[in-house]
C-alpha cells in the first residue's frame, strides 16, 4: 500500500535501485528493464533521465522558479521573466512544466523521464523539451518506438497534449499499475499536510485555488 509519505515524496521505503542514482518501485524497475531490453533489440539505448524525486528537491525547483533563479518556459518553450508576473500568473506558468512539491508524479516511484544518450549529438545537452522528441528532433525515432510499444510493458504518457494544464511531455512515462493507484490516493488534504512547516512560494494563492489546480494539473482523469 502506498502511504501518504510515499505519495508526497517524504519517504523512500517504496523504492528500489534502477541504475546509478535512479530509483523506482520494484515492479516499475522490472517493467522498465524489460522495455529497455526490447528497445535495445530495436536499436535504441533507452535510459532514464529522471526517476524518483523527493519532496525537498521538488520544493527547491518550485521556489527557485518562483524566485526567478531557474528558467520558466512559455507554451513555445521560450523563457519568460516570471518576476514581471503576478503571483497567480507566476504559479500558473510554473505549473505548466513543474509540479508542486508533494504533487509530483516523480514522488511515486512509478514515473520517469526517458531519452537515448546515443542519439544526443556531441556537445549537446539534454533539454527535455518537446522539440527534441518531435519530427526532426534527436529522439523522434525513439518517441515513435515508445508510442508503438510502451503499452506492452505497462507504460503510458500522462501528458500527451496541452489542454490548458500541464504542457505536453513526450519524455515522461508512467507505469500504469502503480500510477493509477497513486493518482487517486493523492488529495488536496494530503498535499497541504505535506506543506506544514515548509516554505512553499506562493502558498497563499495556491491553497485558495487548490481545487482548480488539482483538476487542471494533478488529477488527469481518463488518462490512467
Amino acid at each position: 500500500m502506498i502511504m501518504p509519505e510515499m505519495l508526497t515524496g517524504r519517504s523512500t521505503e517504496h523504492l528500489a535501485v534502477l541504475c546509478g542514482h535512479h530509483r523506482l518501485q520494484p515492479t516499475a524497475v522490472a517493467a522498465f528493464q524489460h522495455m529497455q531490453r526490447a528497445a535495445k533489440a530495436a536499436g535504441f539505448d533507452l535510459q532514464p533521465a529522471s526517476t524518483f524525486r523527493d519532496f525537498d528537491r521538488q520544493l527547491a525547483i518550485w521556489n527557485d522558479k518562483f524566485g526567478g533563479k531557474r528558467p520558466v518556459l512559455n507554451q513555445h518553450s521560450q523563457p519568460i521573466d516570471v518576476m514581471q508576473l503576478s503571483v497567480a500568473e507566476r504559479c500558473e506558468a510554473i505549473l505548466r512544466w513543474s509540479a508542486l512539491p508533494g504533487a509530483s508524479r516523480h514522488h511515486w516511484g512509478s514515473d520517469l523521464d526517458v531519452y537515448d544518450p546515443s542519439l544526443l549529438p556531441e556537445g549537446k545537452k539534454l533539454q527535455l523539451e518537446p522539440w527534441e522528441y518531435q519530427q526532426g528532433g534527436y529522439f523522434y525515432l525513439l518517441d515513435q518506438w515508445l508510442t508503438a510499444h510502451m503499452a506492452e510493458f505497462g507504460f503510458y504518457r500522462p501528458f500527451t497534449e496541452d489542454q490548458g494544464g500541464v504542457a505536453a511531455e513526450p519524455w515522461h512515462l508512467s507505469y500504469r499499475p502503480l500510477a493509477k493507484e497513486a493518482e487517486h490516493l493523492l488529495t488536496p488534504e494530503l498535499l497541504l499536510a505535506s506543506w506544514r512547516d515548509k516554505d512553499v512560494a506562493g502558498a497563499q494563492w495556491l491553497e485558495s485555488h487548490l481545487s482548480s489546480i488539482f483538476r487542471r494539473f494533478i488529477h488527469l482523469e481518463g488518462k490512467v
